[in-house]
């Protein structure tokens, strides 16, 4: 075994010997093979090179070629160039010169539009004058005359005109939701009247003063206004509004009280109606003046079915119920009511909540025409009492000693109700006071608001039963009224005021004793034109009564502190 291992060590080194010898051999193969890829790179490198070389010479002249296109282009370009930029310049300067012109064109234009405008404005502020200086004179005439203001209000178009009325006859239905009556100008409405088979034709009425659909409530009451100075004036003053069931008569007259309660609507100022802001007009004119001279009362009254109740009388509980009263004639011939309920108010808010309490317990029903139809006619009155020393009357009621006085006085002078605190009223304590107590005067005008409930026609309104009794009496009650305007334009020897217990009511408002002002209120809609043409008629009618010059409400002397 050791032979073996030595044989076959020898072996073992021979083979390594090879081995060497053959990797030396691979070696320079490897050298060998590394120098011919050399080579072989070098003569590829060289045979690149020259093509390189001949294509740059190619590209370089196709270069100067293109070049000197290229200039040649370029050269070309320029001259066109200038001679449209030369041509452009040509025209700019036109197109300069032209504004230039158009410039002062504009200057002279705009100094004559100027100069009309300045005529125009002179010439509008000249109309705006002469239109108020006529509004004025007309209005002298009226009081002279005793005629009865008239305005006309003209509501939109609202959602329920396209809904109500399905039992309108197919010739109304015909032109659903068609507006026939419009406002021409702030004094003119125009009503266009057509039927089947004829021309149409427009026919104007002429009122005082005309309202569009898109006038404010801010705007009716600017109007209305003026008349509240002449309460403290000494004048009665009466405002009612007239027209068909869902004309607007209770909006103009509260507001939307209807939709959402009257205390939320007071809320929204640019909402309220007429009976809301005259109250807050009358005791912001009360505020400038002295203290304690005037002592302000409220009544609220409906007239449902020819009766009358008074809605702010109370029961035993001091529960608010409307109780039935009647109206009487005094023996000066005027008209009133027994009993009736007057609440002593120091402000627009508890004039306001009274008013509130007496909405609440009006009578509505729901018709065709209108979801929340007034069944009654609501009278609203507000009675000043102006109290002022015999000494001052006709002189100057704002004297400061006087007013000091007054304040003094009229705490011992009155009942209980004119005082602020609960307190009995004291007597004067000494012969000066009591000779003062005795020179003292007072008057009582009165503000009566009145909402009176819509004329219907039954056809159309579609109500049966209780409902149809109710519109006979408001259809009734308003030609009674008619009547009464009727009998006084032409000086009849007797005016049929007892015909109705609305008319015995406002006997004294209609027939001369007030500052009468009917505000008119219009469905434009086509399928009311009866109605619109109705109210129109009514409200030229009433421009037409000459009452004579409304009197002014004389002093009375007051007795002695009760």
């Amino acid at each position: 075994k050791e032979e073996r291992i030595v044989i076959l060590e020898t072996e073992n080194a021979a083979l390594h010997l090879k081995l060497a010898e053959y990797q030396e051999l691979a070696r320079r193969s490897t050298n060998e093979v590394l120098q011919l890829y050399f080579a072989h790179g070098q003569q590829q490198k060289l045979r690149r090179s020259s093509a390189v070389i001949q294509l740059h010479g190619a590209i370089k002249k196709r270069l100067k070629q293109d070049l000197k296109s290229l200039h040649s282009f370029a050269l070309e370009l320029s001259k066109d160039f200038q001679r449209q930029c030369k041509t452009y310049l040509y025209r700019v300067l036109t197109a300069v010169q032209g504004i230039q012109l158009q410039n002062e064109a504009m200057q002279m234009f705009q100094i004559k539009a100027f100069d009309l405008e300045q005529s125009l404005q002179e010439v509008t502020e000249r109309y705006e004058k002469e239109k108020q200086k006529r509004r004025s004179l007309h209005n002298s005439l009226v009081e002279l005359r005793g005629n009865i203001r008239v305005h006309c209000r003209i509501r939109p178009l609202l959602p329920f005109d396209t809904a109500a009325g399905h039992l309108i006859s197919q010739d109304r239905q015909r032109n659903f939701s068609e507006k026939v009556v419009y406002a021409a100008d702030d004094e003119t409405v125009l009503v266009k009247c057509s039927r089947p088979g004829h021309a149409s034709i427009n026919k104007t009425f002429q009122f005082e003063r005309v309202y569009n659909a898109s006038e404010s409530q801010d705007t009716v009451f600017l109007d209305v206004a003026p008349l509240l100075t002449s309460l403290l004036d000494g004048y009665n003053v009466c405002i009612m509004a007239y027209g068909q069931t869902g004309s607007g008569k209770t909006y103009t007259m509260l507001g939307p009280q209807l939709e959402e309660t009257f205390a939320r609507s007071r809320e929204d100022d640019s909402e309220l109606g007429i009976i809301p802001r005259a109250s807050q007009e009358v005791f912001r004119l009360i505020s400038e003046k002295p203290p304690g001279s005037y002592w302000v009362e409220v009544s609220v009254v409906e007239v449902y079915n020819n009766e009358i109740f008074d809605l702010l009388a109370k029961d035993s509980c001091g529960k608010v119920l409307g109780v039935k009263r009647d109206v009487v004639t005094t023996r000066e011939g005027k008209s009133d009511v027994p009993l009736l309920t007057y609440e002593t108010v120091e402000n627009a808010s508890e004039f306001l909540h009274l008013v509130n309490k007496g909405v609440q317990l009006r009578v509505r029903h729901p018709t065709l025409v209108h979801a929340h139809s007034s069944r009654s006619h609501l009278v609203v009155t507000l009675t000043i009492t102006t109290i002022v020393s015999g000494d001052n009357f006709g002189t100057s009621w704002e004297d400061e000693q006087t007013s000091q006085r007054l304040h003094k006085e009229v705490s011992c002078t009155f009942p209980q109700k004119m005082r602020d605190s609960k307190s009995t009223s004291s007597r004067p304590s000494s012969p000066a006071q009591l000779e003062a107590t005795e020179k003292m005067k007072q008057v009582k005008t009165r503000l009566q608001l009145v909402d009176l409930a819509g004329s219907e026609c039954v056809g159309m309104s579609g109500v049966t039963g209780a409902a149809l009794r109710e519109t006979s009496f408001i259809n009734r009650s308003l030609s009674a009224l008619a009547d009464v305007l009727g009998a006084i334009a032409e000086q009849r020897p007797h005016v049929p005021y007892r015909n109705s217990k609305l008319t015995h009511l406002l006997q004294d408002s209609v027939g001369g004793d007030a500052k009468l002002l009917v505000m008119l209120c219009i469905s434009p809609d086509q399928k009311y034109l009866t109605e619109s043409m109705q109210s129109l008629g009514f409200g030229t009618r009433a421009r037409q009564v000459q009452r004579g010059q409304v009197r002014k409400k004389n002093f009375t002397v007051l007795s002695k502190a009760k």
